[in-house]
């Protein structure tokens, strides 16, 4: 299990999460919604281990990951995949893109044995990324240059790079905000074969309606603090807080 306990975190003094506890299991799609700018992505910043929160514990299958030596922070950080808002691409085919992350695992011989057969053409794509691709529906854009991809497509090339080194844990921070519907479908079609792969993820996001499609449960981030979490239906059809009731029903202005 991935799990923050108790976080708290500000910015020169402004606090943007306090006292947030949540968790996500393999083989399951944690939604964090709430309005822009409330602390989705520092939220899952904090899960990814790029930033220590100042208040709290983060801990991934049962490992404390700060308190402890880098060394092991970077086996338990290498446990997590990130998919950001914006795709960043880099110069090269669409399966070389994928492949970067597995690139940057292997000891350098390794490495720059890839590299010359890269440049030969003379080795074939790793089965990882070919299984990557298939997820994403981009097998047939395996050899294509990654610069002409659509904006949809180049998402879809971040997510399933975030796949290939075939962590444990996904992270996704509004992955889907400026596509379109045929690349937003794909892309939660993407979600579901993650999870039923045994993964688990964490979507942060402001369309409810996306948390609704694919979350099994659903965190509401308000005020810096997580209000409610709990079964998605139950969060949507029947919130406890009364702050969750408004916030859904649009009520609560941000």
């Amino acid at each position: 299990m991935m799990r923050l306990s108790n976080v708290s975190h500000a910015y020169d003094e402004e606090p943007v999460l306090e006292d947030v506890s949540v968790s996500v299991s393999p083989g399951e799609v944690v939604g964090i919604i709430g309005p822009s700018g409330v602390g989705k992505t520092t939220l899952l910043r904090i899960l990814a281990l790029f930033m220590q929160p100042q208040e709290g514990a983060v801990e991934l299958d049962g490992q404390a990951a700060w308190g402890t030596d880098d060394r092991t922070r970077l086996q338990l950080r290498r446990k997590v995949g990130m998919v950001f808002q914006e795709a960043s691409l880099f110069d090269g085919t669409v399966a070389q893109n994928v492949e970067y992350g597995l690139r940057v695992r292997r000891s350098w011989p390794a490495r720059l044995q890839a590299a010359i057969l890269d440049v030969l053409g003379l080795r074939e794509a790793p089965p990882a990324i070919e299984e990557a691709l298939d997820i994403v529906e981009l097998t047939d854009k395996r050899d294509q240059a990654a610069s002409s991809l659509s904006g949809g497509e180049a998402q879809r090339v971040s997510f399933a790079r975030a796949l290939a080194y075939d962590p444990t844990y996904l992270l996704l921070d509004e992955p889907t905000s400026d596509l379109d519907p045929r690349n937003t479908g794909l892309i939660e079609d993407a979600i579901r074969r993650a999870r039923d792969r045994g993964l688990g993820v964490v979507i942060a996001t402001h369309d409810m309606h996306q948390a609704q499609r694919v979350a099994d449960r659903v965190g509401v981030l308000l005020g810096n603090g997580i209000t409610e979490i709990g079964p998605t239906d139950q969060i949507f059809e029947d919130p406890a807080d009364e702050r969750t009731r408004q916030f859904i029903a649009g009520d609560l202005v941000y």
